[in-house]
């Protein structure tokens, strides 16, 4: 049948919105991702190789910030103010009121985010040496940080009214660090559950929390979460996604591609394992093939998650949270941990109980002596700006990597990773394990290699002497004759011997730097 032009239009323009209805109905229930090298499969992902920048960064600051920020009591305050008997439940029943009547959902509009300077903080943290940063993007809470198009839960519609993670990245890419988001999202379905629970003993036993009004579902989730409402302990709801449906999972997946497509992070850093399967493997590879296409085919982009099967063959870089490996691992790794509280608790600054600057330096040049890569995460009070104690600690941080850097960035493992009494006891680490570890002293030593170059980092000031038996002539590690040793930050020769049980340095009269010194080592 013939048909005019005039009149093919109008079938058009009449099934244009079904057509469109169609491809939104399409994105919006299907896996759809980024065309690329990799398919959402574990065995495409397996052929993931990590980028140079990641191997040469080293060292990345975090900010975990959000609307849990807002009471300043510590992380995990939104599951915690739901378990009675918990110190911030008594917080917020004193400060707030019931949960059953002041929520969580009444706290969100609170986080105002007033002095929030990402632009002043950028430039403080690059000035420390960070050589990326990692935004949050979302937490547990299931409040994301960005113009979210999946959950009217989000901070540009609710609180600071502010895109955080695009002002983050405008800002990070400003001062050339590397930009990174975090998802803790996936376990918020089993995590969150308890808003739906209620009191147990008291004159408001057995009134439920407001999580369980269906106005707020989108927000506490729906009433399939009730089976851990009364799980008090993480460990008994299982940090996994056993149970979890799919209709979660599907949105979960729907909310990290929304972040990643608009944000284009260079990392992805998932609170757990890589969860969920086709849905966890398909948000990776969109997230490396956007990456390849963004830069002329070869992916650029990280993704970390904190299960060794995971990292195993190729797919992401393993983490571990507040550990150290403990050894010189084959493929690069990162450790993230924190100065205080994930989330920002005014305790921890009253009471003066931050990490110190020798603390951080000595993780760091752990770390890297060991493949490693630390991101640290600064806590950052609800106003948005960091407090003078943090202040303290970052400047302490600054003052030594800019005397020290060369033995950091771009530097690779050595034949050993150290040698003194800390490296005699030490087995192979793990996530929760750095509160195990023994101070480093002048009797330590680190070692880092960059092409022909030998860093030993010794872990203090010595007196008068600084001893490496690893350079000995004797000894199994040592490469040869040395010709040449420098001290980075001291401009005069050094008086050094090279002897059968070691190397032998002469220390100038003042210290170049506090905490851990490094001596350059040249090869015949």
């Amino acid at each position: 049948m013939d048909i005019t032009r005039r009149t093919a239009m109008k079938v058009l323009a009449g099934v244009a919105p079904a057509l469109a209805w169609g491809r939104r109905l399409r994105a919006e229930t299907g896996i759809e991702i980024h065309r690329g090298p990799f398919e959402g499969t574990q065995e495409s992902l397996q052929q993931y190789r990590v980028p140079d920048w990641f191997r040469d960064a080293k060292f990345g600051i975090w900010a975990h910030w959000g609307p849990q920020s807002a009471v300043e009591q510590g992380d995990w305050y939104a599951r915690n103010m739901y378990i009675q008997g918990s110190r911030q439940y008594d917080y917020h029943v004193a400060r707030y009121g019931h949960p059953s009547k002041v929520g969580f959902k009444d706290l969100c509009p609170m986080w105002k985010a007033a002095e929030f300077d990402p632009d002043h903080l950028m430039e403080l943290y690059k000035r420390a040496g960070a050589k990326y940063f990692v935004s949050m993007g979302v937490h547990h809470d299931n409040f994301d940080l960005w113009n979210s198009r999946h959950t009217r839960w989000n901070a540009v519609k609710v609180g600071p009214q502010k895109d955080v993670v695009g002002l983050w990245r405008t800002a990070a890419l400003k001062h050339g660090l590397k930009f990174g988001v975090s998802e803790h999202l996936w376990i918020s379905y089993k995590w969150f559950a308890v808003s739906h629970g209620s009191d147990k003993t008291g004159a408001l036993a057995g009134v439920h929390y407001d999580g369980v009004d269906p106005a707020y579902a989108d927000l506490y989730h729906d009433t399939g979460c009730d089976k851990w409402a009364d799980v008090h302990n993480h460990e008994q709801f299982g940090w996994n996604d056993d149970g979890i449906p799919d209709s979660w999972k599907h949105h979960w997946f729907l909310r990290i591609k929304d972040l990643v497509d608009n944000y284009q992070p260079d990392l992805l850093y998932t609170d757990g394992p890589l969860p969920f399967e086709n849905y966890g493997y398909s948000a990776v590879a969109n997230l490396y093939n956007l990456s390849a296409k963004l830069h002329g085919g070869k992916t650029q982009a990280v993704y970390t998650s904190k299960r060794p099967e995971d990292c195993a063959v190729g797919t992401c870089v393993l983490d571990f949270e507040r550990g150290l490996a403990n050894q010189i691992r084959p493929t690069p790794w990162q450790t993230d941990t924190c100065i205080g509280d994930w989330h920002y608790n005014r305790e921890v600054y009253e009471q003066h109980r931050y990490k110190s600057a020798k603390t951080v330096v000595d993780m760091l040049v752990d770390i890297v002596s060991q493949n490693g890569n630390l991101l640290l995460n600064f806590p950052l009070p609800s106003r948005g700006q960091l407090d003078p104690d943090e202040s303290k600690v970052l400047a302490g941080i600054t003052d030594w990597i800019r005397v020290n850097s060369e033995g950091i960035y771009g530097t690779r493992p050595w034949k050993i990773y150290g040698e003194g009494p800390s490296t005699h006891s030490e087995k192979p680490g793990g996530g929760f394990n750095e509160n195990k570890r023994q101070p480093l002293s002048a009797d330590d030593v680190r070692f880092t290699t960059k092409r022909d170059t030998l860093y030993a980092l010794v872990m203090g000031w010595p007196e008068k002497e600084a001893v490496v038996q690893a350079l000995g002539t004797a000894s199994p590690q040592s490469p040869g004759k040395i010709v040449n040793v420098e001290l980075l930050g001291h401009p005069g020769r050094l008086t050094w011997t090279q002897e059968v049980t070691g190397l032998r340095v002469q220390l100038p009269a003042e210290k170049p730097s506090d905490y851990a010194i490094t001596l350059k080592v040249a090869f015949a």
